[in-house]
């Protein structure tokens, strides 16, 4: 893997970035030296949106540390190259080398304005160079003014690092936040940003690579670090895309799907669905006998076992043939109702590898969760936030990272806390974020159609850590409702739509 793939994996918390940079200057790189490679670097990326947009006058909001040293030097290039740049900073003073680069600045005729208003009229876009990662405390004041005027200009800004206003590590806005139209991630990508509370002030997110030597980020984050993005590399990586010339159906892994109802049947079709875009060898799927012909029509190469039922529609047991472990991945949960309790606690006490989704959660939620430390097969549990109250009450106060932690340890499971930016948690403490995905997401049955495709991949067996099957799993999902949003609109795709973009995700990405 190249270092820019490398790059791309690692999260870093404020203090993590400041150890970081500690490091750099300690081997002697000079401040003003990385200030002028960073701010050279933010420049390239800003005329390639500069030319995109096809604007010529730049405002630039400069702060009172380095923050708005590198917005400076940005200023002085964007000039250079012909814009027309003024510049604009609410503060008194400022760091010694951030007050060099405004004299520069100045001297070069670049205008200094006195007014807000000043800067937002002559201006098409706005760099945002106000506060760095580090924010601690609530903006007010002038400053907040500030910030409050530049939201209600409409104007596009690009802030540098993350928006001002953001807190680093948990992406919470700190009285008020710039609405950034891009934000330029510098280093290494910032905790906030892969919050999801963070999602509408940092628009189009990019990192901005100086070339921090990987020996420094893991001589502060360690060999193996605790926080991962998802990245496609990750997904192509684990993902059974090549098979051996000679195999069968029985080596591809065999998946048992234990799901729907009388009245939730299209959560047993979707969730097939899932698991036959996985490339899963087999698939069983055992339903209340009342739908079998209707799964036989839908997904005629999975073998469909029909279940006793009872009087509304809900599966009442398993048959007493079917022997549990003999599977190489057990899902089961969406749309099976409470009445299906004693399944749920038959299955978990299999020895076979088990995923949890929709009424498992809420059976589970119904005191059956303590047990799952002791089972031989690993879990994974895929909870939406309300279902991650119900299992884990005492863990809501929590931010989201340390909530999902905490619950992965507890239980002994792997926890996939859905939502705009999901997160999964070994219990050994590894936690995944995935960076992508697209509000198109949230229509029922989507949840369905990630549980069916991670159990087929987890039958498979394309990785010996099942929390970063789930991860890969979550991504592929995410990626499908993506072009498929492109595609459709986000209005246009319901959870059978979404099961037809799995396998043209794959081949976009020429893997």
């Amino acid at each position: 893997m190249d270092r820019q793939k490398k790059i791309e994996h690692f999260v870093v918390s404020a203090q993590q970035m400041r150890d970081i940079e500690g490091r750099i200057f300690a081997a002697g790189m000079p401040v003003a030296a990385l200030m002028e490679k960073v701010g050279l670097a933010i420049t390239r990326q800003t005329l390639e949106i500069l030319q995109v947009l096809s604007v010529q006058r730049i405002g630039v909001l400069v702060g009172s540390g380095h923050n708005g040293g590198d917005a400076l030097v940005v200023a002085r290039e964007l000039h250079y190259r012909g814009y027309k740049v003024v510049f604009f900073s609410p503060f008194t003073k400022h760091k010694e080398l951030t007050d060099s680069h405004a004299q520069y600045t100045e001297s070069l005729g670049i205008e200094r304005c006195d007014r807000l208003e000043k800067l937002v009229e002559e201006s098409d876009l706005v760099i945002d160079g106000l506060f760095g990662f580090g924010l601690e405390r609530d903006i007010t004041g002038d400053i907040a003014k500030v910030i409050a005027q530049i939201n209600q200009s409409s104007l596009p800004v690009i802030s540098i690092d993350l928006p001002s206003g953001l807190h680093t590590d948990t992406g919470e806005v700190l009285g008020i936040a710039i609405k950034a139209t891009y934000t330029f991630c510098l280093g290494l990508w910032k905790l906030g940003l892969l919050q999801d509370c963070a999602l509408e002030y940092f628009g189009k997110a990019q990192l901005i690579d100086f070339d921090i030597p990987l020996t420094d980020i893991y001589a502060v984050l360690g060999e193996k670090p605790k926080i991962k993005r998802i990245t496609k590399e990750l997904a192509i990586a684990t993902l059974p895309l090549h098979r051996p010339f000679v195999t069968h159906k029985y080596q591809q892994g065999h998946l048992l799907l234990i799901c729907g109802s009388a009245r939730y049947a299209g959560g047993a079709i979707l969730t097939g669905l899932g698991a036959r875009a996985s490339g899963v060898g087999m698939l069983s799927i055992a339903v209340p006998q009342s739908l079998k012909s209707l799964l036989v029509a839908q997904l005629p190469e999975a073998l469909i076992v029909g279940c006793p039922e009872t009087e509304l529609g809900a599966m009442l047991q398993l048959p007493a043939n079917i022997n549990l472990d003999s599977f190489d991945a057990i899902a089961c949960g969406p749309g099976l109702t409470l009445e299906a309790t004693p399944i749920i606690q038959e299955v978990i006490k299999s020895n076979c590898p088990l995923i949890l989704d929709a009424d498992g959660l809420n059976i589970l939620a119904l005191g059956t969760i303590s047990t799952l430390a002791q089972r031989q097969g690993a879990t994974i549990l895929t909870p939406h936030t309300g279902e991650f109250k119900r299992l884990f009450p005492d863990l809501g106060d929590l931010a989201p990272i340390n909530a999902v932690t905490t619950a992965a340890k507890t239980s002994g499971s792997v926890i996939l806390l859905k939502g705009a930016r999901t997160k999964v948690a070994n219990p050994d403490g590894l936690v995944w974020i995935n960076p992508e995905s697209t509000p198109a997401l949230a229509r029922g049955g989507s949840g369905d159609v990630l549980t069916g495709l991670m159990g087929g991949l987890v039958a498979q067996k394309t990785a010996q850590s099942m929390g970063e099957v789930a991860s890969v799993a979550a991504w592929w999902h995410s990626q499908a409702g993506i072009k498929a949003a492109t595609n459709r609109t986000e209005m246009g795709v319901d959870a059978y739509t979404l099961t037809q973009y799995l396998l043209p995700v794959l081949a976009e990405f020429k893997v």
